[in-house]
């Protein structure tokens, strides 16, 4: 007999819909039920009625989720995009690094926090909140695996991150019934994130392990003076102690723009060392941020970088709770660190306090900024006391310069 072509689902956007043609020998056909019980139905109606919107991105496992979202009437409602990025490659420019494994919590949290930011690009409203949505694993093939057959389901939200282990039972399952097992387990992780379902159902043979990291209470606590801060690394993952960055870029990040990514970049070849984040809750001259808005600028690292956020307003705060560290500022902040009316007018009062830092292994790495007046100020023109410069080290104008302000970002975003 001739073989039939099957059309499976790659990519599916509200702007663009993919679709590759497979052939399979008729004498073994997929086997993908769209609806093995009616429940499901039930449960994606449900996840329908949320308000909530989702990306997904699935790898090896779990798409046959995909399928089932965009099979029940009302997906447009949840869906902003879905992806299946299989090939080694496809994987590693999604998530944006080569992964140590490509099955593994930290890849699930990875692709998760990419799924995340680009729900929030997609969004039609800030208002609205996204969840990123990550599935990756190995199950049944038509070859016999030496390793286990599990997945990794990750859900990216603004407070939390959540990543559950599915281990299924080896050898008792066809590839087909093991990937509806996952993908309902998945859409079950899904609906109790959006308080459809109070539990997740497991059989008996398989087992299951949680980790969940929830940033709104670690940001709470720094804000309560709880805490001193908390470092959260690119894939999600949360300290409060036993972590000390080398070089630490300290800003509002309110955006957090393509200068920034550019200085990070410069200030890291420069120094032979990763750059990380910082975001102090509190300032000198102004109210504390509050924890919805740490959790947004927060969100635009997912993913990306590690974020320090910290109950430390000034430099010598910041050097007390982070010793030997080289932190990244711009001119600006430069002239405030050397002018003695920080200080309470007291010349003495500065050379304690930056002779405190030196003590502290402290450095400063100074970048050119434009000033309010549109003027750029060159790093290498910042005037330095001949007995302070061995703290500060320009960055020259010929390895950066962008005249492209935080100020101007927003005044522009507000204009649209």
């Amino acid at each position: 007999m001739p073989d039939i072509s099957y059309l499976i689902l790659l990519i599916v956007s509200r702007e663009t819909i993919f679709l590759q043609s497979t052939t399979f020998p008729t004498s073994h056909p997929p086997v993908f039920p769209m609806f093995s019980h009616n429940n499901i139905h039930k449960l994606i109606e449900s996840i329908h009625n949320r308000p909530e919107q989702i990306v997904l991105a699935t790898t090896g496992v779990g798409t046959l989720a995909q399928a089932w979202l965009y099979g029940v009437a009302g997906a447009s409602q949840t869906m902003l995009e879905s992806t299946v990025p299989y090939a080694k490659q496809a994987l590693s420019e999604f998530i944006g690094q080569i992964p140590n494994k490509f099955v593994s919590p930290i890849t699930a949290r990875l692709m998760a926090a990419q799924a995340y930011q680009r729900a929030v690009h997609l969004r039609e409203e800030e208002t609205i909140d996204v969840i990123g949505v990550a599935c990756t694993g190995a199950i049944a093939t038509n070859w016999e695996k030496k390793g286990e057959h599990h997945a990794y389901i990750t859900l990216w939200q603004k407070d939390r991150v959540t990543t559950y282990h599915l281990s299924l039972a080896k050898g008792k399952r066809s590839r087909e019934e093991e990937e509806e097992v996952v993908s309902q387990f998945l859409l079950e992780a899904l609906a109790k994130a959006l308080g459809v379902i109070a539990e997740i159902k497991v059989a008996t043979r398989d087992r299951v392990t949680t980790e969940v990291v929830k940033w709104g209470d670690a940001i709470q606590a720094v804000l309560q003076k709880e805490r001193s801060f908390v470092g959260i690394y690119a894939d999600g993952r949360a300290k409060h102690q036993g972590i000390n960055p080398e070089l630490l870029f300290c800003g509002s990040f309110n955006p957090f723009h393509q200068g920034h990514q550019q200085l990070a970049q410069i200030a890291s070849e420069m120094m032979g060392k990763p750059v990380a984040f910082e975001i102090s809750a509190f300032n000198v001259d102004k109210p504390p941020l509050t924890v919805e808005v740490l959790q947004a600028r927060l969100a635009q690292f997912a993913g990306k970088s590690p974020l320090y956020i910290t109950s430390a307003p000034t430099f010598i705060e910041k050097c007390r709770l982070l010793p030997n560290t080289t932190f990244i500022i711009g001119y600006d902040t430069a002239v405030r660190i050397i002018a003695p009316r920080y200080y309470n007018n007291s010349t003495p009062d500065m050379m304690a306090a930056l002779n405190e830092i030196r003590s502290l292994n402290g450095h400063f790495l100074v970048a050119g900024r434009v000033d309010k007046q549109g003027v750029f100020q060159d790093a290498e023109a910042l005037q330095v006391p001949s007995d302070l410069q061995d703290l500060f080290t320009p960055i020259p104008a010929s390895k950066f310069r962008v005249d492209l302000s935080s100020t101007e970002i927003r005044n522009q975003k507000a204009e649209q």
